[in-house]
């Protein structure tokens, strides 16, 4: 007995030494099935894992995924306010909606154009004569490279002179007209040079119309060739020809006789500037000669109001359907929008809503949206548009609607200072969008320091799995030990059949 115990023994202790050696192997290998167990650890681990972080994980993904949706939807909401607020310009300031066209019916004798201060009428316009700039011109000389002289010219436009060193460098024609073009206290004069037939002449012409603007030349120093060229009718001297005086453009409106120093005409009538081109045509009676009058219009221009206005409602439909779509409920899909009971979209959309639905105490017949052919429709919650309509108020009153949308308490101001509220740097929508920021960032950590605790979670339940698994492949090492020590018969057997088919390979 002693000796069949001490025989059972060994092989025992042998069996942990490959125990140990199995649970060094298994450690490294422990990927999917376990050696020992024929289990899946990997899949355990994996299953168990998950089922323990779960409930933690659902509410990150859940908080994660609501904040998201809000960052999107707060920024389509911004987006449709900035659209929106960049139509507003055009609208509050009255007098740039209100936009005025001016047409001459002759635009050979003038053009027109008008602006600010307009005022829809029609006018008589007539043009005795243009004004028109000082042109002197010198006698001609056979040789365009004669010394014409040498000294001083002094050359004057109104009030405004300068004095111009001629030497023996450029005494010439040319050489005296580069002086005056390039003298750096130019009073307002061109100097060029022509050539004709008879020779080569200096002409001298104002670059300023009127009759203040006549040119007056003198000479002094120098060898006295220079009084060639002196044009100095105060004193009677008058070397170079008056080829066009300086005049001021004589004109009438509505009969009324005016005069102008440019033919660039801005007082005449409000908010309207004229330009003269040419006299108007003469008709002679007699000895009484009267120039034929033209039409001059200003009518309401509009074309610019209406695209205004239209940009305008589109950009407010924008808001109010973002608003639905954010803050409502969907019943076909029966979702809710982001946003829904939000208090700040809330807040915005009743605020936004009373702008929109504002009646003034206007006397110009322009009291509301629904005046221009702006109205809510109940059925999509967005406001429906009549061009038609729109289009009768502008040209009917012009004024009364520049005014219902524009000034310190028109709608689009209102509703500038509203937007500006929100969008504005440190605005409300600002301010919510950096709260939504931080609870991402918060988020982010959590789910940091969850992936931390699962792996260490995971990390255990391996070890654990391993040394299970370890255990049971050195359980079953010793049951197979033990069969074969407690049951010879089947060892006799195995080794008879092994010894036969040894003998049966021998005699073959």
């Amino acid at each position: 007995m002693s000796s069949t115990i001490s025989s059972a023994t060994a092989p025992a202790t042998s069996g942990a030494s490959t125990g140990n050696s199995s649970s060094s192997s298994g450690a490294a290998l422990i990927t999917s099935t376990g050696i020992g167990s024929g289990l899946n650890i990997s899949a355990i681990v994996s299953s168990l894992t998950s089922s323990f972080g779960a409930g933690q994980q659902t509410s990150i993904t859940n908080q994660a995924n609501s904040l998201d949706s809000q960052v999107s939807a707060f920024g389509t909401f911004t987006s449709a306010l900035d659209t929106l607020k960049a139509t507003l310009g055009a609208l509050e300031n009255p007098t740039q909606l209100g936009g005025y066209d001016a047409a001459v019916a002759d635009t050979s004798i003038a053009s027109a154009t008008a602006a600010s201060g307009a005022v829809a009428g029609q006018y008589s316009l007539s043009v005795q004569n243009i004004a028109t700039a000082a042109q002197l011109t010198s006698a001609p000389e056979k040789i365009p490279t004669t010394a014409i002289g040498t000294g001083d010219l002094t050359i004057s436009v109104g009030n405004s002179s300068a004095t111009i060193s001629i030497d023996s460098t450029d005494n010439t024609l040319a050489g005296i007209a580069a002086a005056i073009n390039s003298a750096p206290n130019n009073p307002g004069v061109s100097a060029t040079v022509i050539t004709a037939a008879d020779g080569a002449r200096l002409v001298l012409t104002g670059t300023s119309t009127g009759a203040a603007n006549a040119i007056t030349v003198t000479q002094s120093g120098g060898d006295g060739g220079l009084s060639a060229l002196v044009y100095d009718p105060t004193n009677s001297i008058t070397n170079l020809t008056l080829t066009q005086p300086a005049l001021d453009a004589n004109y009438t409106v509505n009969g009324f006789a005016a005069t102008s120093g440019s033919n660039v005409v801005t007082g005449a009538i409000s908010g309207v500037s004229i330009t003269l081109l040419k006299p108007s045509a003469t008709t002679t009676v007699g000895s009484v000669t009267t120039s034929t009058p033209t039409t001059l219009t200003i009518t309401p221009d509009t074309t610019a109001a209406q695209t205004s206005i239209s940009a305008f409602v589109t950009a407010l439909n924008g808001v109010l359907s973002s608003i639905q779509t954010l803050g409502g409920y969907n019943a076909t899909t029966q979702v809710a929008g982001p946003l829904q009971g939000n208090a700040t979209l809330q807040s915005f959309q009743n605020q936004f809503e009373n702008i929109l639905d504002t009646v003034t105490s206007s006397k110009s017949g322009v009291a509301s949206l629904t005046d221009l052919g702006i109205t809510p429709n109940a059925s999509t919650g967005v406001l429906d548009s009549s061009s038609a309509v729109l289009s009768s108020a502008l040209s009917a009153n012009l004024a009364g609607v520049a005014q219902l949308l524009g000034g310190t308490k028109g709608l689009a101001t209102q509703i500038d200072t509203l937007v500006t509220q929100y969008t504005q740097t440190g605005g409300l929508l600002s301010t919510i969008n950096q709260g939504l920021q931080t609870g991402l960032t918060n988020v982010a950590a959590q789910q940091t320091a969850l992936n931390a605790e699962l792996a260490a979670y995971s990390a255990t339940l391996t070890t654990q799995y391993n040394a299970m698994d370890t255990a049971v492949a050195a359980l079953k090492e010793t049951q197979t030990y033990l069969n074969a020590e407690f049951n010879p018969s089947a060892n006799l057997t195995s080794q008879a059949a092994t010894s036969s088919l040894s003998t049966g390979n021998t005699s073959t």
